[in-house]
């Protein structure tokens, strides 16, 4: 299954939920900053962050994106300041 690289970044509302969500996406990504992440998943992984997430999150005061950068070899950052490491490409552990 294809791996693509997606950013994801959230505000949560509550510190409780604010932490269950962390962990969660410390288990799928590298975290860039503090609420932004960048995971390279594949579809079921996707999917089974998505849940986890949704299930997590309080649709009326939070937000979570998700945005789809692509094939993770085209990804591109550029970084001003200080960098940070990017997942490298080939399957992760989760």
């Amino acid at each position: 299954m294809a791996r693509r690289r997606y950013l994801v970044a959230y505000d949560i509302c509550d510190d409780r939920r604010l932490r269950q969500i962390c962990k969660t996406m410390e288990g799928y990504g590298d975290r860039l900053q503090y609420s932004v992440f960048v995971c390279d998943l594949n579809r079921t992984e996707l999917v089974r962050l998505r849940t986890t997430v949704e299930e997590q999150m309080q649709f009326t005061e939070d937000s979570v994106v998700i945005v789809d950068l692509g094939d993770t070899v085209d990804a591109r950052f550029t970084f001003l300041g200080r960098s940070r490491r990017l997942p490298t490409t080939g399957p992760q552990i989760v």
